[in-house]
């Protein structure tokens, strides 16, 4: 495994880290025991960023990472965020960034994890309600007490992350990005770059759709993206001869679409940190070889023109999801 630094620290994250929401959380059927093989898999890769949330499966994700990260406290590089209320009826909650509510999140996420300390705690979203300036000033009191080591925001606007950054030093931006959801390259990654903020892409892998293996027709009715525009009948012909392409350059290249996806979001700058979601040991040694990849300028060339080929991939999320993004 290769690594990179968080933020403006001497703190090394694998260059590719887990995102375990999907263990659980948002993509079919669970399985704990594959799970739990995955995350003991990821140590022996050298794979020591972890995220998970107080969300996901309304905290069940970070009790089943817990059994695997209690006797591995040390090696491990954990972030959860906090800010969703719970579902209700199968939808979100809402948003609550309070000091209230942050204060009963992180107790009950430390509770969950079995775990002291939480090494990085995102906002998970901006809550409009409240002043940035209230939240991240209550978040940073929680690394005064000893609770957290550093503070990331979630899918925040360019204006919130100075503000935040202005309050107390904001080490990671997480945002979703992949070649197929490239919003954030106009302004995010470069200030990011400019304020020594690592920017952590979740979904990196268009949530399947660049992995050439998505089959809408087998999506469970509990998969997330049974909701979500670019999974959607309107985008499929588009996104299976854009997947299909795709597939043929990696091959071309000796690598696997997920390979060269990673490679290539790794290659826009070494201050990103990708997070790819799975809950099997096989895709996650995959993903991890994608540290050995170059991406070429003729690499580069022929994604672009593979992109311009088949630009209607459809929007990331829906309306409802949309709503809770920063725009401010």
């Amino acid at each position: 495994m290769k690594y990179r630094f968080l933020g403006n620290t001497s703190i090394a994250l694998s260059s590719i880290g887990l995102g375990c929401m999907g263990m659980n959380h948002g993509y079919g059927i669970p399985d704990d025991a594959e799970s739990w093989a995955t995350l003991e898999k990821a140590i022996d890769l050298g794979i020591n960023f972890w995220d998970t949330a107080d969300i996901y499966a309304d905290g069940q994700n970070e009790v089943l990472i817990s059994k695997i990260l209690k006797p591995n406290r040390s090696k491990i590089f954990l972030a959860t965020k906090f800010g969703f209320k719970p579902y209700t009826e199968g939808a979100f909650g809402g948003v609550d960034c309070s000091p209230k509510h942050m204060t009963q999140a992180i107790d009950a996420s430390l509770l969950r994890l079995n775990a002291d300390v939480i090494d990085l705690y995102y906002a998970h979203r901006i809550d409009p309600t409240v002043p940035i300036e209230e939240m991240v000033g209550a978040m940073a009191e929680l690394v005064h007490q000893g609770k957290v080591r550093y503070l990331g925001l979630s899918e925040a606007s360019p204006n919130t992350i100075r503000k935040a950054h202005m309050i107390h030093p904001i080490s990671a931006l997480q945002s979703e990005y992949s070649l197929v959801t490239r919003e954030v390259e106009t302004e995010i990654i470069p200030l990011c770059k400019q304020l020594k903020i690592s920017f952590v892409p979740f979904s990196p892998l268009g949530r399947g759709l660049l992995t050439n293996t998505l089959n809408l027709s087998e999506l469970s009715e509990q998969d997330f993206r049974k909701k979500q525009p670019r999974y959607q009948k309107d985008y499929e012909e588009n996104n299976h001869n854009l997947a299909r392409g795709f597939a043929a350059i990696a091959l071309e290249k000796g690598c696997t679409p997920a390979q060269l996806a990673l490679a290539w979001v790794l290659a826009q700058g070494d201050h990103i940190i990708p997070i790819p979601g799975t809950k099997k040991r096989k895709y996650l040694m995959e993903n991890a070889a994608a540290v050995n990849i170059e991406i070429t300028n003729q690499d580069e060339r022929a994604l672009e023109q593979l992109l311009q080929a088949y630009p209607n991939t459809g929007p990331r999320y829906n309306e409802d999801n949309m709503s809770y993004l920063d725009k401010s």
